[in-house]
Protein backbone atom coordinates (compact mmCIF):
# COMPACT_ATOMS: atom_id res chain seq x y z
CA UNK A 1 0.00 0.00 0.00
CA UNK A 2 1.22 3.29 -1.42
CA UNK A 3 2.11 5.66 1.93
CA UNK A 4 -0.41 8.38 1.10
CA UNK A 5 -3.26 5.82 0.30
CA UNK A 6 -5.95 6.47 3.29
CA UNK A 7 -7.47 3.60 5.13
CA UNK A 8 -10.64 6.16 6.42
CA UNK A 9 -12.92 5.66 3.96
CA UNK A 10 -15.94 7.53 4.97
CA UNK A 11 -16.76 11.48 4.17
CA UNK A 12 -19.11 12.32 6.47
CA UNK A 13 -19.07 12.78 10.16
CA UNK A 14 -21.20 14.38 12.90
CA UNK A 15 -20.11 17.61 14.31
CA UNK A 16 -22.19 20.13 16.76
CA UNK A 17 -22.36 23.54 14.47
CA UNK A 18 -23.01 27.31 15.76
CA UNK A 19 -24.73 29.45 12.84
CA UNK A 20 -24.46 32.30 15.27
CA UNK A 21 -23.74 33.39 18.72
CA UNK A 22 -26.10 32.35 21.43
CA UNK A 23 -28.33 35.25 23.21
CA UNK A 24 -28.76 33.21 26.65
CA UNK A 25 -27.84 30.17 27.86
CA UNK A 26 -31.24 28.71 27.75
CA UNK A 27 -31.05 29.32 23.72
CA UNK A 28 -28.09 26.34 24.15
CA UNK A 29 -30.57 23.48 22.89
CA UNK A 30 -31.43 25.49 20.10
CA UNK A 31 -27.82 26.34 18.75
CA UNK A 32 -25.78 23.22 19.89
CA UNK A 33 -27.01 21.52 16.72
CA UNK A 34 -25.09 17.57 16.23
CA UNK A 35 -25.34 17.46 12.04
CA UNK A 36 -23.62 15.65 9.53
CA UNK A 37 -20.63 17.87 7.62
CA UNK A 38 -18.74 16.36 5.00
CA UNK A 39 -14.94 15.80 5.18
CA UNK A 40 -12.20 16.63 2.57
CA UNK A 41 -12.48 14.07 -0.62
CA UNK A 42 -8.91 14.34 -1.08
CA UNK A 43 -7.02 15.20 2.06
CA UNK A 44 -4.35 17.59 1.18
CA UNK A 45 -0.31 16.89 1.49
CA UNK A 46 1.02 16.89 4.85
CA UNK A 47 -2.26 16.55 6.81
CA UNK A 48 -3.84 13.68 8.88
CA UNK A 49 -7.59 12.70 10.14
CA UNK A 50 -7.89 12.70 13.95
CA UNK A 51 -10.92 10.26 15.35
CA UNK A 52 -11.82 12.49 18.34
CA UNK A 53 -12.28 10.16 21.56
CA UNK A 54 -12.11 13.26 24.16
CA UNK A 55 -12.60 16.56 23.98
CA UNK A 56 -12.66 19.26 26.40
CA UNK A 57 -15.20 21.31 27.13
CA UNK A 58 -13.79 25.05 28.06
CA UNK A 59 -15.09 27.80 29.48
CA UNK A 60 -13.95 29.81 26.97
CA UNK A 61 -15.69 27.25 24.18
CA UNK A 62 -18.82 28.52 26.40
CA UNK A 63 -18.08 32.18 26.29
CA UNK A 64 -17.29 31.84 22.61
CA UNK A 65 -20.42 30.77 21.71
CA UNK A 66 -21.90 33.16 24.04
CA UNK A 67 -20.93 35.88 21.49
CA UNK A 68 -17.69 36.56 24.03
CA UNK A 69 -15.28 36.71 21.66
CA UNK A 70 -15.07 39.14 18.78
CA UNK A 71 -13.50 37.12 16.19
CA UNK A 72 -15.20 34.01 16.39
CA UNK A 73 -16.16 33.16 12.73
CA UNK A 74 -20.03 31.89 12.07
CA UNK A 75 -20.92 29.04 11.27
CA UNK A 76 -18.36 26.75 12.78
CA UNK A 77 -17.69 24.15 15.14
CA UNK A 78 -16.48 24.92 18.72
CA UNK A 79 -14.21 23.28 20.99
CA UNK A 80 -10.27 23.84 21.25
CA UNK A 81 -9.03 20.45 23.25
CA UNK A 82 -8.89 17.18 22.26
CA UNK A 83 -7.72 13.65 21.96
CA UNK A 84 -7.57 10.72 19.67
CA UNK A 85 -6.47 8.44 17.01
CA UNK A 86 -4.73 9.19 13.75
CA UNK A 87 -6.69 7.57 11.22
CA UNK A 88 -6.11 8.46 8.10
CA UNK A 89 -2.82 10.64 6.77
CA UNK A 90 1.03 9.93 6.58
CA UNK A 91 1.38 6.24 7.08
CA UNK A 92 4.00 6.35 9.93
CA UNK A 93 1.05 8.16 11.85
CA UNK A 94 -1.70 5.32 11.48
CA UNK A 95 -2.98 4.30 14.66
CA UNK A 96 -1.11 6.88 16.53
CA UNK A 97 -2.53 8.19 19.92
CA UNK A 98 -2.47 12.02 19.52
CA UNK A 99 -3.60 14.94 21.63
CA UNK A 100 -3.69 18.87 21.38
CA UNK A 101 -5.08 22.35 21.53
CA UNK A 102 -5.19 25.72 19.67
CA UNK A 103 -6.70 28.97 20.26
CA UNK A 104 -7.42 29.00 16.45
CA UNK A 105 -9.66 25.59 17.15
CA UNK A 106 -13.40 26.66 17.39
CA UNK A 107 -13.02 29.87 16.85
CA UNK A 108 -11.39 31.09 13.54
CA UNK A 109 -11.84 27.59 12.41
CA UNK A 110 -13.74 24.80 13.18
CA UNK A 111 -12.93 23.08 16.58
CA UNK A 112 -13.05 19.58 18.28
CA UNK A 113 -16.22 18.93 19.55
CA UNK A 114 -17.31 16.86 16.15
CA UNK A 115 -16.52 12.94 15.39
CA UNK A 116 -13.31 13.97 13.15
CA UNK A 117 -10.79 16.83 13.14
CA UNK A 118 -8.37 17.26 10.01
CA UNK A 119 -4.94 19.26 10.91
CA UNK A 120 -1.17 19.17 9.61
CA UNK A 121 0.10 16.22 10.37
CA UNK A 122 2.82 18.14 12.12
CA UNK A 123 0.58 19.92 14.83
CA UNK A 124 -0.67 16.00 16.13
CA UNK A 125 1.46 15.23 19.45
CA UNK A 126 1.60 12.36 20.48
CA UNK A 127 -0.27 11.23 23.81
CA UNK A 128 1.96 10.73 27.15
CA UNK A 129 1.77 7.18 27.79
CA UNK A 130 -0.11 6.11 31.24
CA UNK A 131 -3.21 8.78 30.84
CA UNK A 132 -6.17 7.56 29.41
CA UNK A 133 -7.50 9.45 26.41
CA UNK A 134 -10.75 10.76 28.14
CA UNK A 135 -7.51 12.55 30.80
CA UNK A 136 -5.44 13.52 27.45
CA UNK A 137 -8.62 15.58 26.26
CA UNK A 138 -9.37 17.90 29.39
CA UNK A 139 -4.84 18.64 29.54
CA UNK A 140 -5.36 21.86 26.79
CA UNK A 141 -5.88 25.16 27.28
CA UNK A 142 -5.23 24.67 31.50
CA UNK A 143 -1.89 23.31 30.64
CA UNK A 144 -0.88 25.21 27.83
CA UNK A 145 -2.27 28.92 29.65
CA UNK A 146 -0.31 28.00 32.21
CA UNK A 147 3.02 27.23 30.82
CA UNK A 148 3.22 30.12 28.74
CA UNK A 149 2.13 32.31 31.58
CA UNK A 150 5.38 30.71 33.74
CA UNK A 151 7.71 30.85 30.75
CA UNK A 152 6.96 34.42 30.01
CA UNK A 153 7.52 34.98 33.86
CA UNK A 154 10.55 32.96 34.02
CA UNK A 155 13.19 31.60 34.63
CA UNK A 156 11.49 30.07 37.77
CA UNK A 157 14.11 29.18 40.37
CA UNK A 158 13.72 26.17 42.89
CA UNK A 159 12.64 27.95 45.95
CA UNK A 160 10.88 31.00 44.71
CA UNK A 161 7.30 32.06 46.12
CA UNK A 162 4.35 31.36 43.45
CA UNK A 163 1.21 32.75 44.63
CA UNK A 164 -1.64 31.76 42.75
CA UNK A 165 -4.91 33.68 43.03
CA UNK A 166 -7.71 31.67 41.63
CA UNK A 167 -6.07 28.32 43.05
CA UNK A 168 -8.88 25.79 42.28
CA UNK A 169 -9.63 26.58 38.78
CA UNK A 170 -7.91 24.17 36.05
CA UNK A 171 -5.51 26.89 34.71
CA UNK A 172 -5.12 27.81 38.79
CA UNK A 173 -3.87 23.58 39.53
CA UNK A 174 -2.20 23.24 36.66
CA UNK A 175 -0.31 26.49 37.31
CA UNK A 176 0.51 24.54 41.29
CA UNK A 177 1.56 21.70 39.23
CA UNK A 178 4.05 23.22 36.94
CA UNK A 179 5.14 25.14 39.99
CA UNK A 180 5.67 22.63 42.76
CA UNK A 181 7.23 20.17 40.03
CA UNK A 182 9.91 23.19 39.43
CA UNK A 183 10.57 23.36 43.42
CA UNK A 184 8.61 26.77 43.82
CA UNK A 185 6.94 27.41 47.48
CA UNK A 186 3.18 27.63 46.30
CA UNK A 187 0.57 29.58 47.87
CA UNK A 188 -2.98 29.84 46.66
CA UNK A 189 -5.81 31.65 47.09
CA UNK A 190 -9.64 30.64 46.51
CA UNK A 191 -12.75 32.80 47.36
CA UNK A 192 -13.68 30.34 50.45
CA UNK A 193 -10.73 28.29 52.54
CA UNK A 194 -10.83 25.37 50.30
CA UNK A 195 -8.35 22.58 50.48
CA UNK A 196 -6.10 21.92 47.38
CA UNK A 197 -7.98 19.37 45.31
CA UNK A 198 -5.42 18.61 42.35
CA UNK A 199 -1.93 16.53 42.99
CA UNK A 200 1.26 18.71 43.60
CA UNK A 201 4.78 17.83 43.96
CA UNK A 202 4.81 19.76 47.17
CA UNK A 203 3.38 21.53 49.62
CA UNK A 204 0.80 24.42 48.69
CA UNK A 205 -0.84 26.30 51.06
CA UNK A 206 -4.32 27.15 50.35
CA UNK A 207 -5.99 30.14 52.18
CA UNK A 208 -9.84 31.93 51.43
CA UNK A 209 -9.24 35.39 50.12
CA UNK A 210 -11.72 36.66 53.05
CA UNK A 211 -8.97 35.24 55.48
CA UNK A 212 -7.36 38.49 55.68
CA UNK A 213 -5.20 40.76 53.81
CA UNK A 214 -3.45 38.26 50.82
CA UNK A 215 -0.47 40.86 50.65
CA UNK A 216 0.32 40.19 54.17
CA UNK A 217 -0.43 36.61 54.38
CA UNK A 218 2.38 36.57 51.99
CA UNK A 219 4.68 38.43 53.03
CA UNK A 220 4.11 37.26 56.95
CA UNK A 221 4.85 33.80 55.69
CA UNK A 222 7.71 34.55 53.24
CA UNK A 223 9.66 36.72 55.95
CA UNK A 224 8.88 40.01 54.38
CA UNK A 225 10.30 38.87 50.79
CA UNK A 226 6.58 38.41 48.86
CA UNK A 227 5.70 36.56 45.89
CA UNK A 228 8.09 36.08 42.89
CA UNK A 229 5.74 35.23 40.39
CA UNK A 230 1.79 35.76 41.27
CA UNK A 231 -0.29 33.95 38.54
CA UNK A 232 -3.65 36.00 38.51
CA UNK A 233 -6.06 33.60 36.79
CA UNK A 234 -9.11 35.69 38.07
CA UNK A 235 -7.65 39.51 37.26
CA UNK A 236 -9.13 42.45 38.54
CA UNK A 237 -10.88 41.43 42.11
CA UNK A 238 -7.26 40.44 42.97
CA UNK A 239 -5.41 42.92 40.96
CA UNK A 240 -3.94 45.34 43.71
CA UNK A 241 -3.95 43.17 46.20
CA UNK A 242 -1.57 40.95 44.05
CA UNK A 243 0.34 43.60 43.30
CA UNK A 244 1.88 44.82 47.19
CA UNK A 245 2.29 41.35 47.34
CA UNK A 246 5.12 41.11 44.78
CA UNK A 247 8.43 40.86 46.14
CA UNK A 248 11.54 43.45 44.39
CA UNK A 249 11.53 41.81 40.74
CA UNK A 250 7.95 40.48 41.14
CA UNK A 251 5.53 39.30 37.81
CA UNK A 252 2.10 38.92 37.91
CA UNK A 253 0.57 37.01 34.97
CA UNK A 254 -3.02 38.22 34.02
CA UNK A 255 -4.86 35.67 31.99
CA UNK A 256 -8.83 37.05 32.78
CA UNK A 257 -10.57 39.71 34.49
CA UNK A 258 -13.72 40.99 35.57
CA UNK A 259 -13.26 44.73 35.49
CA UNK A 260 -11.41 46.08 32.59
CA UNK A 261 -9.97 49.05 33.99
CA UNK A 262 -8.17 48.84 37.67
CA UNK A 263 -6.56 51.73 39.95
CA UNK A 264 -2.42 51.04 39.20
CA UNK A 265 -0.12 52.51 41.40
CA UNK A 266 2.71 53.35 39.29
CA UNK A 267 5.26 54.58 41.74
CA UNK A 268 5.06 51.21 43.43
CA UNK A 269 5.45 49.60 40.05
CA UNK A 270 8.91 51.07 39.20
CA UNK A 271 9.83 51.27 42.38
CA UNK A 272 9.51 47.55 43.02
CA UNK A 273 10.61 46.78 39.67
CA UNK A 274 7.46 44.48 38.55
CA UNK A 275 6.40 43.22 35.46
CA UNK A 276 3.24 42.64 34.36
CA UNK A 277 2.36 40.02 31.93
CA UNK A 278 -0.77 39.25 29.79
CA UNK A 279 -1.09 35.83 28.20
CA UNK A 280 -4.07 35.31 25.73
CA UNK A 281 -4.20 31.59 24.64
CA UNK A 282 -6.47 32.32 21.85
CA UNK A 283 -3.72 34.17 20.09
CA UNK A 284 -1.60 30.29 20.07
CA UNK A 285 -2.80 27.86 17.69
CA UNK A 286 -2.86 24.35 17.20
CA UNK A 287 1.31 24.20 16.32
CA UNK A 288 2.40 26.19 18.82
CA UNK A 289 -0.28 24.01 21.20
CA UNK A 290 1.54 20.71 20.13
CA UNK A 291 4.92 22.55 20.83
CA UNK A 292 3.88 23.07 24.33
CA UNK A 293 2.15 19.34 24.93
CA UNK A 294 5.70 18.14 23.53
CA UNK A 295 7.23 19.91 26.05
CA UNK A 296 4.74 18.77 28.61
CA UNK A 297 4.63 15.37 27.81
CA UNK A 298 7.56 13.75 29.75
CA UNK A 299 6.11 15.34 32.80
CA UNK A 300 2.94 13.21 32.43
CA UNK A 301 5.01 10.45 31.21
CA UNK A 302 7.57 10.73 34.34
CA UNK A 303 3.93 11.28 36.82
CA UNK A 304 5.53 14.85 37.88
CA UNK A 305 1.96 16.23 36.40
CA UNK A 306 -0.84 14.30 36.18
CA UNK A 307 -4.09 14.87 34.34
CA UNK A 308 -6.98 16.08 35.55
CA UNK A 309 -10.02 13.51 37.05
CA UNK A 310 -12.57 13.04 34.79
CA UNK A 311 -15.58 11.58 36.13
CA UNK A 312 -17.37 9.17 34.09
CA UNK A 313 -20.65 11.54 34.75
CA UNK A 314 -18.84 14.24 33.00
CA UNK A 315 -18.14 12.22 29.88
CA UNK A 316 -21.07 13.42 27.01
CA UNK A 317 -22.52 12.04 23.91
CA UNK A 318 -21.96 14.86 21.11
CA UNK A 319 -25.98 15.01 21.18
CA UNK A 320 -26.18 15.84 25.04
CA UNK A 321 -23.80 19.29 24.06
CA UNK A 322 -26.08 22.00 25.79
CA UNK A 323 -25.97 19.68 28.86
CA UNK A 324 -22.40 19.45 29.24
CA UNK A 325 -22.17 23.86 28.09
CA UNK A 326 -24.20 24.14 30.62
CA UNK A 327 -22.38 22.07 33.47
CA UNK A 328 -19.57 24.28 32.32
CA UNK A 329 -21.52 27.44 32.72
CA UNK A 330 -22.95 26.40 36.23
CA UNK A 331 -18.71 25.69 37.62
CA UNK A 332 -18.57 22.17 37.00
CA UNK A 333 -15.86 20.80 39.64
CA UNK A 334 -14.04 18.38 37.65
CA UNK A 335 -13.16 18.54 33.62
CA UNK A 336 -16.71 17.90 31.50
CA UNK A 337 -15.89 16.35 28.23
CA UNK A 338 -17.26 15.22 24.76
CA UNK A 339 -16.57 11.56 23.52
CA UNK A 340 -17.97 11.83 20.20
CA UNK A 341 -17.84 7.97 19.86
CA UNK A 342 -20.67 7.53 22.41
Amino acid sequence: MHPATPVFTSRRSAAIRVAAKVDSPEALDAVLQLTEIDLPRDLPSGYAVVEIRSAGVNPSDVRAVLGDMPHAVWPRTPGRDYAGVVVEGPRQLLGREVWGSGGDLGIRRDGTHARHLVLPAANLPQKPAGITLAEAGGVGVPFITAYEGLREAGPMRCGDVVLVLGANGKVGQATIQLATAAGARVFGVERTPERYSCPAMGEVTIFGASEGDIAERVRDATDGHGADIVFNAVGSPYFEAACRAMAIGGRQILISTIERVVPFDIFAFYRGRHRLIGIDTLALDSGYGAAVLDALRPGFERGTLRPFPVPAANIYPLARAAEAYRAVLAGARERVVFDPTL
